[in-house]
């Protein structure tokens, strides 16, 4: 393999460009081509890193998920909201959201650490029919868990089923 010799000349040469392009770095703008806009000539001094948290390797909470607590609270909803009320089938998609949100919040109040929820509550009218609710899941059956609440009134059923994951 040859190697070049390179002159003094050259060696200045290639040095002049890079001081130049150093100096040139900071002040470029891209104002002159088209499609683009142009950059910030200064860096900002008060951005922060994120901050990253190394894993715990926990394999219990700390706050156990409670049956009979959310049970008792969601219950509790349910029969406070749906006391008086009659089956529309109309209104029934939006109560159904709304008493699931409710559910939801009582629940994540509980504090109960580590876990995530997820809420559902369906309402069916009263029409002398049978009904079969069935779900299937993936979970772990040491840490993971399910809750059922029930309120029944002269014209409809309506079931919560609270579903509590635990989160590594």
């Amino acid at each position: 393999m040859s190697r070049t010799a390179l002159h003094r000349d050259d060696v200045d040469d290639i040095a002049s460009l890079v001081n130049g392009f150093l100096q040139m770095k900071g002040k470029m703008k891209l104002s002159n081509f088209e499609g683009l806009t142009p950059m910030k000539e200064e860096c900002s001094s008060k951005t922060t890193a994120k901050i990253k948290f190394l894993n715990t390797y926990r394999l219990e909470p700390y706050n156990k998920f409670q049956d009979q607590l959310v049970r008792g609270r969601a219950q509790a909803i349910l029969t406070n909201k749906l006391q008086q009320a009659k089956y529309d089938a109309i209104s029934s998609p939006s109560l159904c959201a709304s008493l699931s949100e409710e559910i939801l919040k009582a629940t994540k109040e509980m504090g109960f650490d580590r876990y995530k929820y997820v809420v559902t509550v369906l309402i069916v009218e009263k029409a002398g029919q049978a009904i079969n609710v069935a779900s299937r899941w993936v979970w772990d059956v040491q840490r993971d868990t399910w809750v059922s609440a029930k309120c029944e009134t002269e014209t409809f059923i309506a079931l919560a089923l609270i579903m509590a994951c635990y989160y590594e």
